[in-house]
C-alpha cells in the first residue's frame, strides 16, 4: 500500500497534480475547483509533505516511483501537471512510463535546478548551500522565507502569499528531513538526458518575474522536449496558477482537451457545408425552370417569325 496521501475530486478524464517543495496538495484548491467539473482531479501529497509519510526517497526517480505506485491503484492513463519540484518528478515519470502520461504540463519547472558551466539558467550552488544551512537551523522560518520569495514580483502578490501560507496552515508543515533530502536532490539532479524520452505533448508555463525558476530555464526546457509549447504569463512569478487563476485554468483546459474543440469545430463546419449545399440546391431549381421557360418563349417567337415572313419575289 502506498504511503502517499491523495485527494480525488470531480469526474471526467484523470488529471494528476504534483505540488512544489515545502507545500502540499492544498495549494491546488482553487485549481481543483475550476477543473473538477470537467476532470477527475487527483492531487497528491509528495513524500514527507502534507499528510504523506516521510519515506526514504532522495532522488527524483525514487519519488516518481512512489507517485507511480500511488497512481497505479487509481488510474491507468492520465494527464500530469507538476509544479517546481513536482515538475521534475512529473518529467521523470513521463520519461519512465510514457504510455501512461497522456499530456504533460510543467509549471515553473527546470530540467536542472542548480547552475553549472554548461547550464546558465540555474540557481547558484552557493545559494542552495546557504538555503540548506538555514533549513538545518530553522526549517519553518526557511520555508516561510521561500514562500514569500515565490510571490515576489507577481501581480496579486499578497493573494499568492496568503494562499501559499494557507496551504501549510491547513495541511501542516513538511517534514524537515524530507525537505533536506529534496533540496539536496535539487542541487545535483540533472534531467536533461531523459527529455528525449518524453513522448507526451507538453505545455511549459513560466512566470515573467519568477525568481526561483527563471523563464530562460523553462524556455530551454520547452526547446529540448520533443513536442512542447511554451507560455510565459506576464506579471506572474513562481506560482502563476495562483496569481492568474482564471487565465491559467483556461489555458490548461484548452491544452488538455484539444480533441473536444476539434470535434466541435468539425461538427460546425459540416453543418455549414450541409446548409450551403441545401441553399445551392434551392437556387438551382428556379434557374433551370427559368431556362426552360426562356427556351419555350424563344422557340415560339422563331415559329411566329417563320409564319409571318413573306416569300421573296423572283426576278424575271
Amino acid at each position: 500500500m502506498s504511503s502517499l496521501n491523495v485527494e480525488v475530486t470531480g469526474a471526467g478524464p484523470d488529471l494528476v497534480l504534483l505540488h512544489g517543495w515545502g507545500l502540499n496538495l492544498r495549494v491546488w484548491d482553487s485549481l481543483v475547483a475550476a477543473m473538477s467539473p470537467r476532470f477527475r482531479v487527483i492531487a497528491v501529497d509528495l513524500p514527507g509533505h502534507g499528510h504523506s509519510a516521510d519515506v526514504s526517497a532522495s532522488t527524483p526517480a525514487e519519488r516518481s516511483w512512489l507517485v507511480h505506485q500511488t497512481l497505479g491503484a487509481l488510474s491507468r492513463r492520465y494527464c500530469l501537471l507538476g509544479w517546481s519540484l513536482g515538475g521534475q518528478i512529473a518529467l521523470d515519470l513521463a520519461a519512465a512510463v510514457p504510455g501512461q502520461v497522456e499530456r504533460l504540463v510543467l509549471v515553473a519547472t527546470t530540467a536542472k535546478f542548480a547552475a553549472a558551466p554548461d547550464w546558465a539558467h540555474g540557481m547558484a550552488v552557493e545559494t542552495l548551500s546557504e538555503l540548506a544551512r538555514q533549513l538545518r537551523v530553522n526549517s519553518r522560518l526557511t520555508v516561510q522565507d521561500f514562500l514569500n520569495l515565490q510571490a515576489r514580483g507577481s501581480v496579486r502578490s499578497e493573494h499568492v502569499r496568503a494562499q501559499l501560507h494557507r496551504a501549510i496552515s491547513i495541511q501542516g508543515h513538511a517534514n524537515p528531513h524530507a525537505l533536506s533530502r529534496a533540496l539536496e536532490s535539487l542541487a545535483w539532479s540533472d534531467l536533461r538526458a531523459s527529455l528525449s524520452h518524453v513522448r507526451a505533448p507538453s505545455l511549459v508555463v513560466s512566470g515573467q518575474y519568477d525568481r526561483i525558476t527563471p523563464p530562460a530555464a523553462s524556455r530551454a526546457l520547452a526547446r529540448a522536449l520533443p513536442n512542447a509549447r511554451y507560455v510565459e504569463l506576464r506579471r506572474a512569478a513562481h506560482a502563476p496558477f495562483l496569481s492568474h487563476e482564471n487565465e491559467f485554468s483556461a489555458l490548461l483546459e484548452r491544452f488538455l482537451r484539444p480533441r473536444a474543440r476539434v470535434r466541435g469545430k468539425s461538427k460546425r463546419a459540416a453543418s455549414k457545408v450541409r446548409a450551403s449545399g441545401a441553399k445551392s440546391s434551392k437556387r438551382k431549381a428556379p434557374s433551370a425552370k427559368r431556362a426552360r421557360t426562356r427556351n419555350r418563349a424563344s422557340g415560339s417567337r422563331r415559329a411566329a417569325t417563320r409564319r409571318t415572313r413573306k416569300p421573296r419575289s423572283r426576278r424575271s
